[in-house]
């Protein structure tokens, strides 16, 4: 697994031993930051220069991808303590550290936190947890005005956001969506 491109384009990153993190393949993160890059209802203003929160994070590779095509910073959200150690590995390996910053918390009760306009969310599949997710988030603080979320979900799995849901992909066994939030404090 790799940092498809940008900065640290080829940067290896390491992955948890066992099947506790399934790591977005870098086939399906360059389908995402392609999507990103060129619809029309995104472009590059969506990740450039952009506060990224990456929850559920796992090795933090959707974050550290798109800090490496221009984002200002990162928030990764993970509380296994494996997929942490892996996390922290990979900040360290592109010398990310000053952009980052890694909360050992659940997505779903988060603390507190500064809005971010780009949020992927990656939960493990089967337990309706990206809707939670996002209401947690948005009562947190953790959404911008309109943020864009993509979230990667099994592909059988209902997904009902509060906004627009812009597109879908299937790759394999994962559907990923891409919905602009319509925040509840707007």
């Amino acid at each position: 697994m790799r940092i498809v491109a940008g900065t640290w384009r080829g940067q290896a990153l390491v992955a948890p031993v066992g099947m506790g993190t399934r790591p977005t393949s870098d086939r399906v993160r360059q389908a995402v930051f392609d999507m990103l890059m060129h619809a029309g209802w995104a472009g590059r203003a969506a990740v450039d220069g952009v506060q990224v929160l990456d929850g559920f994070a796992g090795t933090g590779a959707l974050g550290l991808e798109a800090l490496s095509r221009g984002a200002s910073g990162a928030v990764f959200m993970e509380r296994d303590r494996t997929a942490l150690a892996a996390l922290r590995a990979n900040i360290t390996g592109c010398r990310a550290e000053a952009l980052c910053r890694v909360l050992a918390v659940d997505v779903v009760a988060p603390p507190p936190g500064v809005s971010c306009g780009l949020v992927f969310l990656d939960p493990p599949y089967g337990q309706g947890l990206v809707a939670h997710a996002v209401a947690a988030l948005d009562v947190a603080g953790w959404l911008a005005p309109a943020a864009l979320v993509v979230a990667e979900t099994g592909r059988a799995e209902e997904l009902a956001l509060p906004g627009e849901k812009l597109a879908e992909r299937a790759h394999g066994a994962a559907l990923v969506t891409f919905w602009r939030i319509q925040n509840k404090a707007l």
